[in-house]
């Protein structure tokens, strides 16, 4: 039986991650060493674009990975989680990626594969205004922010010097406020200059 075939048989001739039925094509799920159909997918053209073209991403396309995340095959877990890493800045795929259980294997494989190898620039640090956050800037506070466990508020305008991003959250920075290292989430603050 050919790798096409077998998809076919697997998915009940659906797309693996949204159900559509039209234009299905097998996608190696990379870095795949072999063409098989345990290393593959059956994706429709709408799926396999947004993969390849991230710029051409539709948020809300990818709610389908609310039903397709819980499938039992590692090749569909592995292209389930590197969407909802990459889309996790919107919120919604956070909650989802937090429920995604991966064993130990699916998820080095998903993480091998991934864009940037660590998961670090699966999606960008943003401000407020949309401003693409980098470690080292400066950003202000847009909000008075209560500093749970180090007694005081972190007060509106306050500017906060030499960021540092935390790598496995898009919605999170770092940076030291009245002496003291605290983590400060991104919708809260507005890049300086």
């Amino acid at each position: 039986m050919s790798t096409e075939q077998a998809l076919l048989e697997r998915s009940e001739s659906k797309c693996e991650l949204c159900a559509a039925t039209e234009n299905l094509q097998p996608y190696p799920v990379p870095p795949a060493s072999e063409d098989s159909a345990e290393q593959s997918l059956l994706l429709c053209d709408t799926c396999r674009e947004q993969i390849e073209a991230p710029e051409k991403t539709d948020p809300n396309h990818w709610r389908c990975l609310n039903d397709s995340m819980w499938s039992q095959v590692p090749a569909v877990q592995v292209v389930a989680w590197r969407m909802l890493k990459r889309l996790s800045a919107e919120g919604w795929p956070q909650d989802l990626l937090d429920m995604l259980y991966l064993d130990e294997s699916t998820l080095a494989w998903a993480e091998a594969g991934s864009e940037s190898g660590g998961g670090e620039q699966s999606a960008p640090h943003l401000d407020c205004n949309g401003a693409r956050l980098e470690a080292g800037d400066t950003v202000t506070l847009t909000k008075d922010l209560n500093v749970k466990g180090a007694n005081f508020t972190a007060k509106r305008g306050t500017a906060v010097r030499g960021i540092s991003l935390v790598a496995d959250n898009p919605g999170q920075i770092e940076g030291r406020v009245n002496g003291q290292q605290i983590v400060i989430l991104t919708q809260f603050v507005k890049k300086s200059g």
